[in-house]
This record gives structure tokens, sequence and C-alpha cells, in this order.
């Protein structure tokens, strides 16, 4: 079996872990919480105050963060991303922003969700984070944050998970209404109907159209350590979220294929729908990650497919599940 490091040979990959200047030495979990909360109130313009409500969530976890710093090896760092589009970190996070959307949305780097064919951006009544969270261009994707514990952090900032058919809708570039056939009574009687449903139209949709390898951030590895899923054996090996400029849906939705896996809601009925203001959500539902493509193909991927139960748990449970290659991305309701 190949080592990670031997992937990284031929691939050309410069993995490191992130280091604490002028000391050679790795950082920790709580310097790199640090530096991205900094990242975070600088680059979005979070208040102080809301900063201390997203301390206070981290603050609660032994694990959250941008990967274990001891193992997780990334394959890009910010600087190189930028390098490759042409610019530094701070003009290419300038490049990202979107005076239109941000009249609409209220905040830089969201997006509206909407149907094109009837309806306009301005016509949108909800916003999806541009980029996994932190949400800030080329900062790592924040892992090993159970469903919770995104729900605890989208809240924070005013903002709330989404339900599975915005994420959906995001990723095939059109919001549509809700098909959740609640009357079905039970998980996989709905995900069977739906996926059978959208599977005769858009079996082959991704984020970026037809699958084409290369466009997303799916070319990291798991390192040789890393078995079942342990803190001390897996790393994060995440790209800078928008390293890959191509890889956004056609509503502007980046990553929403390959890097981090994200946490959603699913809900079982019309009282669970976090986007009909419900806070007690439904249950876990888990899509997008690089930590097994493009090597092996486990399961289906395209836009609109529904995931399996799996680790499956209510999302506000105190025992729901996080792991190394799992993030998200918040949604806002805009009106």
């Amino acid at each position: 079996m190949k080592t990670l490091a031997s992937f990284a040979l031929t691939l050309g990959l410069a993995l490191a872990p992130l280091v604490l200047p002028g000391t050679g030495q790795a950082q920790t979990l709580a310097q790199n919480n640090e530096a991205m909360f900094a990242e975070m109130q600088s680059v979005r313009g979070l208040s102080s105050s809301t900063m201390a409500r997203i301390r206070e969530i981290f603050a609660g976890s032994s694990w959250i963060g941008q990967g274990n710093p001891t193992v997780t090896r990334h394959p890009l760092t910010p600087e190189e991303a930028a390098a490759r589009q042409g610019g530094t970190v701070d003009s290419v996070r300038r490049q990202y922003r979107n005076a239109r959307f941000e009249r609409i949305c209220g905040h830089p780097y969201e997006v509206p969700l909407y149907d094109p064919a009837t309806q306009r951006p301005e016509d949108a009544t909800v916003c999806a984070f541009m980029f996994e969270y932190p949400n800030v261009p080329l900062a790592y994707p924040v892992t090993w944050v159970s469903a919770r514990e995104a729900a605890l952090l989208c809240r924070a900032e005013g903002a709330r998970m989404g339900d599975a058919h915005e994420w959906e809708g995001a990723a095939a570039g059109a919001l549509l209404p809700p098909d959740y056939q609640f009357q079905l009574g039970s998980h996989g009687a709905m995900r069977a109907w739906h996926n059978n449903h959208w599977g005769a139209r858009e079996r082959n949709l991704y984020s970026i159209g037809t699958w084409r390898s290369g466009v997303c951030a799916t070319g990291s590895f798991k390192n040789a350590s890393c078995n079942g899923g342990s803190f001390t054996g897996c790393g994060s090996n995440t790209y800078p979220a928008g390293s890959f400029p191509q890889c956004h849906s056609p509503l502007g939705v980046y990553d929403i294929d390959g890097n981090a896996a994200e946490h959603m809601n699913l809900p079982l009925n019309e009282s669970q729908m976090a986007s009909r203001g419900s806070t007690e959500l439904g249950v876990t539902e888990m899509k997008g990650s690089w930590f097994i493509w493009d090597t092996v193909r486990a399961h289906e991927h395209w836009a609109r497919w529904r995931a399996p139960f799996w680790h499956g748990s209510r999302v506000m449970a105190q025992g729901s599940h996080r792991n190394y290659h799992l993030g998200f991305r918040c949604f806002r309701d805009v009106r």
C-alpha cells in the first residue's frame, strides 16, 4: 500500500503541517483556532459578540478545528493556492467578493439560492455560505465538528444549518421546493423515492456539470496511520477553500464537491425543517468529501443523491457524529 508520502511524491504535492513562525514547531490546535478566529473577524467582519459565541462552542470541544495539527498534512498552503490563481491571499479574497450578492444576503461570501428558471437572485429567500466553514476564502475547512456543534455555530452567526433539499439545490444549481415525501413514514422509504425520482433526471449531474477529475479538491489522501477515523491517526488533509476556482455550482457555491464532507439537516417531518424555523431539527445527512475521491468511488455522488443513514442520529443529539473529513457550511434566511 502506498503511503501518504509516496502519493504526495507521485502528485508533486508538498504536504506539510502548519508551523508556528520562528519556532519550527507545529502549531497546536488552540493556536490554529486563534489564527482562524482572527481571520474570521478580519475578513468577514464578524462582531466581537459573535466571535465570543463562536469561541464558547469551540471551547467545549477538544477536537474542533482545521484538523489535528500533529498528523494533518495539507496539500497546499493558502499562499500556494493563491499563487496558482495568479495573486496573493488578500487579492484572491477580494476577487471572491460579490457586491450584488452582498446586497441580497447582507454579508460577504454568501450567495443567494433560487431557481434560475423562474427567479432572479434578488428573489432568493435564503443564502448559502460560499465556502465551507469558517467561510473564509483560502482558509482550511473546520473538521471534527459534530452535527450539533455545526448547528450551534451557524446559530451563533444568526444563520442556521441547511436542510438537505437546500444543499442539493445549491449543488445542482436550482433551489426547488422541498420533496421529502413525509407521508412515506421512514427515512429509507423517503430516500428511495427521492433517489429514484431524481436519478431518472439528474443521475450524472454534479455541481460542476459533468464530473471531471482534477477540477475540485479531490486529490488528497488519508494518512497511512488513519485506520477507522481516530483523532490521533487521521489528518484532515484538506485544501484551502476555493483553491479550485472552477469547482463551484451554477449558483456560485464552492467546494460542494470535494474537500470536506458537510453536515446538513434531513427532516423526517415538517416540524423538523430548518427552513421552516425549526431548532429541534431532524437527523444527520452528510455529503461531499475528498477522503476517497478521486481514488475510490465508494458510493454515488450526484448533486441530488441522498445518502444512507450513515452514523445516524438526531442532529441535536449530544453524541452526533464527527470525523476528520467532516465539516459544514451555514445557510441564512434573508426575508
